[in-house]
């Protein structure tokens, strides 16, 4: 079956969240709720829900446009639009009752067929079909969101006894490839998967931290970074998600788990946090939480609770010896020898044995437990992935001295890991004991796989190539952050080598298009800056200059290369990060890939060709009204104000990507589709001819800086920003001796940046905004 049109019956903030994703999948969507009671409009309270979705932050909806795929209504008149969609979401309140009232109200007037599935995870399955009818139960099933829908990726499904086996195939494809999600299936369990060992190390980690007398900077600086979770830790979250929704969560839990589940034991009242509830003290969306922003002497200071009196003080980063010796030795951490160590082993050895005395109760392997908590929680590492950075017998050994029964799970594997890579494939324990391959879904390359299975053609300090098959190669950024260096534009010009003129031009090699592609939390964040601070500190200026021209000549180099040059970036992609996706032929980003020209805040311009390919694109925009002047005024317009978009269809709008580059809502399947588009482009590939520029000269500049000094007056430009925009505005238009009638060259341009970009390193302004960059990793509004 397919899935074209969809409707969530519940305009809270996970059902309207719910429908603001399947908008942006581009899938039409009914939004439903009951009637209002007050004023004419009867759909109050859906609308309503809209308007507060476009005011959101962070934004429910990749692009505004979106909320017009949304139609609102109310339970009483609309129903009828329930025959239309192929899939319909309920998401009201966890009221057994309730539900399956609405259930018999839907079940008559939707479409044969569609699919009916709640976003509950605490009420079974069996309790909600009970006295439905047979083809209610057959098209029925539960897809657990969790919140926000946008941006969190894991989508738990359960299935029934009853539920076809198509209907469940139909939701997964969907949910993996239209709304990106990571797809679990889950048993018909308390809790499913997450929140089932989510809650459980929430609740071990707060008990620990009070039993210890752990502040709660203290217990997230353990529980955070160091064990590959948000640094945000433990209490951090809990405000994130609201403290006032853990007891309903600890309450319905309590309710269903079996008598001998360890939660049950874990389960505790600190009258801290009860008085924090009572007061209003619910986390962000409240007047604060464990932690709050409190105003003090003109501005805002960061308090924290303190857990043994319920009093706010200051909150202040800890400096932990265990942190700082352990490193990111995990066992190390648990390891040593004082409380916060203690802190480490007993929220490891709890929560660890706990998830691995699940399976098989709530999945099938290893995997989607480790998948589930990865996802859901944004845990780096799963569960048993973190058993396995500890070692299975290390860690049978934790939990027989901290009093804790050994997971038959953990005594199976008799000091084997979890997770193994034979033959080059990657392979996972099952509970028979014996190991099998880890399988991705169809269509799915990832390239930490392709890793495990081969060497790469060429690497150096920052970059690696890899054959992805098939006469692909792949340029992966390794550097801290993936910074961009001179190691970088080697990896470029070695690809452009390798590749050569292609084997459709009878030259030889082995390969015939490129990709730009990593799997880290962001694609780049642009040039290095330590190192350029220290070039500038010791004056090491042709080096500088040196590193502009080799990003200008790689960059170009890629630009017209005889083979397609395919960017698939996620995350953020800063500065240069950004400018190698203008030079590229096409760019296949991740729907949640953040871009934008930021130099100006550290006191730069764009200098490895990012002034000149914006003026290109806003220059062919058929948007942009004719004339030299208004290409000039949008490119300055969006890096002056260092405009960053923040999902790849925003990108579109400032025209960092073009209207013909792809998004992929899944990032597992953004490298499958980056080469697909690229072996596509290579069967008839020809180099984009070369451009010139139609420039205002003086006479441009002279109304930017008009416009600059406007900002100014209003206090929104300080003086080095007129200093640095200043510089902007003569290269976008054409330097100081530019001519409307006389044509600017690529060279032209380049030499432009070039000679800026030198005149600002050597101002102390710039210097101090890297500084400052570098050193609190915000911008300096000097």
């Amino acid at each position: 079956m397919q899935i074209k049109r969809a409707a969530v019956i519940g305009s809270g903030v996970m059902g309207s969240g719910i429908a603001a994703h399947f908008a942006n999948a581009g899938i039409p969507v009914v939004l439903l709720d009951i009637p209002a009671k007050e004023g004419d409009d009867r759909s109050a309270i859906a609308k309503g829900a809209i308007q507060r979705l476009l005011k959101t932050d962070p934004a429910p909806f990749m692009h505004p446009k979106n909320a017009k795929l949304v139609t609102p209504g109310n339970l009483e008149d609309d129903l009828a639009l329930l025959a239309d969609v192929d899939w319909i979401v309920e998401a009201i309140v966890e009221n057994p009752a309730v539900k399956a009232d609405l259930y018999r109200r839907i079940d008559p007037v939707r479409k044969a067929g569609s699919v009916v599935s709640s976003n509950t995870s605490t009420i079974p399955l069996g309790v909600l079909v009970e006295g439905q009818s047979d083809a209610f139960k057959r098209d029925f099933l539960i897809t657990h969101f969790f919140n926000p829908p946008r941006y969190m990726r894991l989508l738990e499904i359960v299935g029934g006894e009853a539920t076809r086996p198509d209907a469940l195939a139909a939701v997964a494809d969907v949910g993996d490839r239209a709304l990106g999600k990571g797809v679990v299936r889950c048993k018909d369990t308390p809790g499913f998967i997450a929140n089932r060992i989510g809650v459980y190390w929430i609740q071990t980690a707060i008990n620990a931290a009070v039993d210890l007398g752990l502040t709660v900077e203290e217990a997230d600086a353990i529980v955070g970074r160091p064990m590959g979770i948000p640094k945000t830790g433990v209490f951090g979250l809990v405000d994130l998600v609201g403290l006032d929704l853990m007891p309903h969560i600890a309450k319905s839990l309590l309710a269903t788990l079996p008598e001998n589940d360890p939660y049950r034991a874990a389960f505790r009242e600190h009258p801290v946090i009860t008085r924090m509830i009572a007061e209003g003290y619910t986390g962000r969306k409240g007047k604060g939480g464990f932690y709050r922003l409190n105003r003090e002497g003109g501005g805002k200071v960061k308090e924290a609770i303190d857990l043994s009196t319920g009093a706010y003080r200051r909150s202040d980063k800890p400096k932990l010896e265990s942190v700082s010796a352990a490193g990111r030795d995990l066992r190390a951490l648990a390891d040593f020898p004082d409380r916060t160590g203690q802190y480490a082993r007993r929220v490891l050895a709890h929560t660890l044995a706990y998830a691995a005395s699940l399976v098989p109760e709530i999945a099938d392997s290893i995997v989607a437990v480790d998948e589930g908590m990865r996802l859901g929680y944004n845990w780096k590492q799963g569960p048993f992935e973190l058993i396995d950075r500890l070692g299975t017998a290390w860690f049978a050994d934790l939990c027989r001295s901290e009093g804790i029964p050994v997971p038959p799970l953990v005594e199976q594997a008799a000091g084997r890991p979890f997770y193994r890579v034979e033959d080059g494939r990657l392979q996972h324990l099952t509970t028979a004991g014996l190991y099998d391959t880890v399988v991705r879904p169809d269509g799915v390359l990832l390239l930490s796989d392709i890793k495990r299975a081969s060497k790469p053609v060429w690497k150096n300090g920052s970059a690696s190539l890899w054959d992805i098959g098939d006469g692909v190669l792949c340029v992966e950024f390794t550097g801290k952050m993936n910074a961009l260096d001179g190691d970088v534009m080697a990896a470029y010009g070695k690809a452009m080598k390798l590749i050569g003129d292609g084997p459709n031009n009878n030259k030889g090699g082995d390969w015939k298009a490129l990709v730009i592609h990593n799997e880290s939390d962001n694609f780049s964040v642009g040039a290095n800056l330590g190192l350029a601070l220290f070039a500038l500190n010791v004056g090491l200026w042709p080096q500088i200059e040196e590193l502009v021209e080799g990003g200008q000549r790689a960059y170009r180099a890629l630009k017209y290369a005889p083979f397609p040059v395919v960017s698939a970036p996620s995350g953020m992609a800063l500065g240069g990060g950004c400018e190698i996706l203008l030079h590229s032929d096409h760019v296949q980003a991740h729907a949640e890939t953040y871009v934008g020209l930021v130099e100006v805040g550290v006191g730069l311009i764009p200098g490895w060709g990012g002034c000149t390919e914006m003026l290109a694109r806003h220059a062919a925009n058929p948007r942009t009204p004719k004339g030299p002047m208004p290409p000039v005024a949008g490119a300055f317009e969006t890096i002056s104000l260092a405009k960053v978009a923040k999902s790849a269809a925003e990108a579109k709008d400032l025209l960092y990507l073009r209207a013909s580059d792809g998004i992929t809502m899944n990032r597992d399947r953004l490298l499958a589709d980056a080469k697909a588009k690229a072996l596509e482009l290579a069967a008839h590939y020809t180099p984009p001819e070369k451009v010139t520029y139609t420039l205002p000269g003086p006479n441009g500049r002279a109304a930017l800086e008009l416009f600059l000094e406007g900002f100014a007056l209003q206090g929104k430009a300080t003086p080095h920003d007129m200093v640095v925009c200043g510089k902007l505005a003569e290269i976008l238009t054409g330097g100081p001796k530019a001519d409307v009638t006389q044509p600017v060259t690529e060279d032209q341009m380049l030499a432009l940046e070039r000679k800026a970009f030198m005149e600002l390193v050597r101002t102390e302004g710039t210097i101090d905004r890297v500084e400052h960059m570098l050193t609190t990793g915000k911008p300096l509004r000097n």
